[in-house]
């Protein structure tokens, strides 16, 4: 399984395209996905969430144990579709966002890639630095609270 690793920024540019961290798109290839990526604004962050299309389609097997049609089953469908769209990169690696991913995430001229493993983020640069800083935060709180129950 690929692994996307570290903190990278780039530019972007007038027209809302912005270049994958190299490291990103050697990943991208192991996957068989340099072309296209699975990009929607986070449900819960004010980031933007890119997923390889072989691991965004790994999703769906939640949605596949709801009963159809259900509240609940209609719910996590939009949440997860609803907002997303698949993405060429052209051929120097850029993707193009959509102006809806821009104003969500608060994008400006430069965005900060944070890899998560299996998938990757893109924030505006100091929501990122906050965002990682509050992580490492809540992740020592739940390991302390582990060692104090044990």
């Amino acid at each position: 399984m690929s692994q996307f690793l570290g903190a990278h920024q780039n530019r972007l540019d007038a027209k809302g395209r912005v270049s994958i961290p190299a490291l990103f798109r050697t990943e991208l290839k192991k996957l068989d996905a340099l072309g296209t990526l699975v990009l929607r604004p986070s449900h819960s962050l004010a980031c933007i969430e890119a997923w390889p299309v072989p691991v965004f389609e790994t999703l769906e097997k939640p949605l596949q144990e709801l009963p159809d049609f259900s509240e609940e089953q209609i719910d996590l469908a939009a949440t997860i579709y609803a907002g997303a769209c698949r993405l060429e990169a052209d051929k120097d690696g850029r993707v193009m966002l959509t102006d809806e991913m821009i104003a969500h995430a608060n994008l400006s001229d430069a965005v900060t890639f944070l890899g998560l493993g299996r998938m990757f983020h893109i924030w505006e640069p100091s929501a990122a630095i906050i965002f990682q800083a509050e992580a490492r935060e809540r992740a020592n709180a739940r390991r302390a609270a582990k060692a104090m129950a044990a």
